[in-house]
């Protein structure tokens, strides 16, 4: 498949009205919501080897997709996304009829007893997008994605810190590896593939990497390919492309403390319930309180005008009394990303990072501290 687009002439299309809702749904994902340039609100609509080709794109990522359908003529036009999206799925026919004429300016749509007609763009004003029909390496999808999910929500969201919106992905031989951070907290995943990967090594929107988890799942495969500064992936018949984020990753090697002071193993979701209620009353920015006596773990949380609350569980902890204090939701999250039912609470001192981490998988999250008060 190409980037190219077609001359503006006529294009007939005939299909299943739930098929091409589907596939307006996936691709509308990549519409821009910006108003600056009107054309990245629509999306494009192709005739490609006798099927619709469905894009979108917001100069950062790109969806496409295809749709199984009668196609006459060999046209392209870009029509507004989501008011496409919106109408298609509540169309009163099992059948869709798209038409467009060159120099009408205009996509009718017939379905049924319904008939409308949607003001159009000119697909000559619509993006190139970067190819898909480059070399492709197969990755198992189950894998890959759960190494997405473990580190996504680590990514910062500040975007006038590009490097940190991303998620560095590296192939190492048959060795995935994945990090994130936001400068409060990193969460690093390390992956065992059934073969080995492409060579890439590339900070990747994490935006993208979260929308290929919604296309991919389900999926056995996922394809992976590069071309130039862009990340090719296909899943489900669908393609999604994403530009890599310029910049230096911060080095989590360096990151990650070599030897901590406790270190305590404990049941998991005993700990995670804890966390949860007690942050119920931690809000406004206040912290949670971790102090660990022996033999237990108090879990206090308090926030003036609101109430407080205070839980603990028994651990096998038997140093000096510590306290800590963190954000409960970091907390909370890098608890929920820990896989098996044991998870390692790695501390240096209140204020030092603190470490969760795994006994059964390669995966790490760093948590930075809240001084706390008094």
């Amino acid at each position: 498949m190409t980037a190219d687009i077609a001359a503006a002439t006529e294009l007939r299309v005939t299909c299943r009205r739930d098929d091409l809702a589907a596939t307006f749904a996936i691709v509308s994902r990549a519409v821009s919501s910006r108003g600056a340039v009107q054309v990245l609100g629509g999306i494009l609509l192709q005739a490609e080897e006798g099927r619709l080709l469905a894009a979108a794109t917001d100069m950062e990522i790109s969806l496409r997709a295809f749709v199984d359908a009668d196609v006459a003529g060999g046209g392209a036009v870009v029509v507004p996304g989501k008011l496409l999206s919106d109408l298609t799925r509540l169309l009163p026919d099992d059948t869709v009829t798209l038409e467009y004429g060159e120099g009408e300016g205009v996509l009718k749509v017939s379905s049924g007893s319904h008939e409308s007609r949607l003001n159009t763009f000119s697909a000559e004003d619509f993006p190139r997008l970067p190819p898909v029909n480059v070399p492709l390496h197969n990755v198992g999808a189950p894998a890959l994605l759960a190494t997405i999910e473990k580190v996504a929500r680590a990514a910062s969201r500040d975007e006038s810190r590009p490097v940190l919106t991303g998620i560095l992905v590296r192939f190492t031989g048959s060795t995935l590896t994945m990090a994130a951070t936001d400068s409060y907290r990193l969460a690093v995943k390390e992956t065992e593939l059934e073969e080995g990967g492409p060579d890439l090594d590339a900070i990747i929107p994490a935006r993208a990497l979260q929308e290929l988890s919604r296309l991919a799942a389900g999926s056995e495969q996922v394809q992976l390919g590069v071309h130039e500064n862009h990340v090719v992936f296909g899943a489900g018949g669908s393609w999604l492309t994403s530009r890599r984020i310029d910049g230096q990753f911060p080095n989590y090697e360096q990151l990650l403390p070599e030897t901590f002071e406790v270190v305590v193993t404990t049941p998991r979701e005993p700990l995670l319930d804890v966390i949860r209620r007690a942050g119920v009353l931690a809000q406004r920015n206040a912290p949670l309180r971790l102090r660990f006596t022996e033999g237990e773990l108090g879990v206090t949380a308090q926030t003036q005008d609101v109430g407080e609350a205070h839980e603990s569980l028994p651990i096998e902890y038997a140093g000096d009394p510590l306290e800590i204090g963190f954000n409960p939701e970091f907390l909370r999250d890098g608890l929920e990303a820990i896989a098996g039912e044991s998870v390692q609470v790695k501390l240096i001192n209140p204020l030092r990072p603190g470490l969760l981490a795994s006994p059964d998988e390669s995966f790490w999250y760093l948590i930075m501290p809240i001084r706390l008060a008094g």
